[in-house]
C-alpha cells in the first residue's frame, strides 16, 4: 500500500493528528491520471509500454489487433441499432455501451473457455466476446424473456437487472471453483469475472461480495467500469478516493487501467484472472471509462451533464485510438475498415430484422421457465391464467 507523501509518522513529540487534507491526499475519485493508471495505447494511438503489464500483451500482434478492432466496431454497430429499434417502439428499452467497447472486449478476450463471467445488464460487448449472439439479448429488452442462451455452455451468466446483486452470485460461484480444487497451476485451472458500475459500488450486495470473497480467497475479478456517472450521480458524489483504492479496506489488489484502451483492458483483466486461477483473488479492477450515451433509453443525460464532458470524452474513443494505430504504426490501409463497416452493417440488419420478426410469447411463457421441475401450485396457478386468458377468446 502507496501512502501520500503528505502523510507523516506520528511521533511522541508530535502534537497534532492528521488534518483532513492530508487524509484525503492524493488521486481524487474523478481524477484519470496518476501513477497507478495502466496504459498500453494513448488517445491519440501511441503504443506506449508499462513494465508491470507488457508481458500480458507480449502476444498481440498486427491480426489480434485487427480482431479486437473488428470485436468493437461490430459491438458498437449493433449496439446504436439497439437504440434505434427502442426509438420506433420495437424495443421496450434499451441498455447502451456507447464509449465502453473497449473495457468490454478487452476484458472478455481476456477469459479462457473455462471462466465464469457474471455481467449486469449493459455488458453487450462481453456476450459478444463469449460466443452469444446479439439476437439472444433482444429478448430482456423486448419484455419477452430474460435471455436465450445457456449461460453454462457459453459461460456467460444471465443478465443481472438488480444493482449489485451479481456480486453475491460471482462470489458464490467462486467460492464453489476453489472448494470443488478448481484453482491451481493448472492449464484447466479457473476464475470467475464479475462486471459492474460506478454506481454499483454504493450498494450493500457488492460490499458483502467483496467481504466473502476476501475471507475465501474466491478466485473472482470484480471488475468496475467506472462510466463516470450512476444514472445521473456522478462519481464525486458517492466516494473520495479512487474506487479502485477501496480494495485496500478489504485485503486484495485494486488496480486501475485506462478503460479506452482495449489493449490495457485485455492486459490488466489476463493479469486479474492469472491472479485469480492460481489462489491469489480476489482482485477489483477499475476500468476508468465514459458512458457517451444515456444511462438507458429513458434516461436524458443533458439534463444532468454539460456538453463540453462529452466532447471531450469523445477525443478518447476507444475504437479510434485503435484505428489510427492500425493506420500510423501498421500502414493498414482504407479496404480493411471498409470491410469492417461493410459486416457491421450486415449484423445490425440481421439484427433489425431478427427483432421485427420475434413473435409474442405463447401466454404460458411466464410459466414455463421459473423452476426446472415443476411443481403443484405452479400448475395450478398456471391453469388458472390459462383459462383466464381464453375466456376473452371471441370478446
Amino acid at each position: 500500500m502507496s501512502v501520500p507523501q503528505s502523510w507523516t509518522p506520528v511521533t511522541s513529540a508530535d502534537t497534532a493528528v492528521p488534518t483532513h487534507d492530508q487524509v484525503v491526499a492524493g488521486l481524487k475519485a474523478t481524477d484519470e491520471g496518476g501513477a497507478d493508471l495502466v496504459q498500453l495505447l494513448t488517445p491519440e494511438g501511441e503504443r506506449v509500454t508499462d513494465p508491470r503489464f507488457d508481458r500480458y500483451a507480449a502476444d498481440i500482434d498486427l491480426d489480434t489487433l485487427k480482431n479486437l478492432y473488428r470485436d468493437m466496431v461490430l459491438v458498437r454497430r449493433f449496439d446504436r441499432e439497439g437504440n434505434a429499434l427502442q426509438r420506433q417502439g420495437q424495443l421496450g428499452i434499451w441498455v447502451p455501451l456507447l464509449g465502453q467497447e473497449a473495457a468490454q472486449v478487452g476484458s472478455g478476450r481476456a477469459l479462457a473457455p473455462q471462466d465464469m463471467a457474471f455481467p449486469s445488464y449493459r455488458e453487450h460487448g462481453v456476450a459478444w466476446t463469449r460466443g452469444v449472439d446479439p439476437t439472444d439479448l433482444l429478448g430482456i429488452f423486448r419484455g419477452t424473456d430474460h435471455g436465450t442462451w445457456d449461460p453454462i455452455e457459453k459461460r456467460f451468466h444471465l443478465y443481472t437487472i438488480v444493482i449489485g446483486n451479481q456480486c453475491l452470485n460471482a462470489t458464490g460461484y467462486a467460492m464453489g471453483q476453489k472448494f470443488e480444487g478448481k484453482v491451481g497451476d493448472g492449464s484447466d485451472a479457473e476464475a470467475t469475472i464479475c462486471y459492474f458500475g460506478d454506481g454499483a459500488t454504493s450498494q450493500g450486495d457488492v460490499h458483502e461480495g467483496f467481504v466473502w470473497a476476501a475471507v475465501y480467497d474466491a478466485p473472482v475479478v470484480f471488475y468496475c467500469q467506472n462510466n463516470q456517472w450512476a444514472i445521473s450521480e456522478p462519481t464525486e458524489r458517492q466516494t473520495r478516493v479512487p474506487l479502485y483504492k477501496r480494495a485496500q479496506g478489504y485485503g486484495f489488489p485494486g488496480i486501475r487501467v485506462d478503460g479506452n484502451d482495449v489493449l490495457a483492458c485485455l492486459a490488466v483483466t489476463r493479469w486479474a484472472l492469472e491472479e485469480c486461477r492460481t489462489g491469489n483473488g480476489p482482485v477489483l479492477v477499475e476500468a476508468f471509462t465514459y458512458r457517451m450515451d444515456a444511462h438507458t433509453t429513458s434516461d436524458d443525460p443533458t439534463r444532468y451533464r454539460l456538453a463540453d464532458e462529452l466532447e471531450l470524452w469523445k477525443l478518447k474513443d476507444p475504437i479510434e485510438r485503435v484505428r489510427v494505430n492500425l493506420v500510423r504504426e501498421h500502414g493498414v490501409e482504407q479496404g480493411f475498415f471498409d470491410g469492417i463497416q461493410a459486416e457491421a452493417d450486415e449484423l445490425a440488419a440481421r439484427f433489425r430484422q431478427f427483432c421485427v420478426d420475434m413473435p409474442p410469447p405463447a401466454p404460458d411463457r411466464m410459466f414455463s421457465k421459473v423452476y426446472a421441475e415443476p411443481s403443484p401450485t405452479l400448475e395450478a396457478q398456471r391453469e388458472a391464467f390459462l383459462a383466464y386468458h381464453a375466456s376473452f377468446e371471441g370478446a
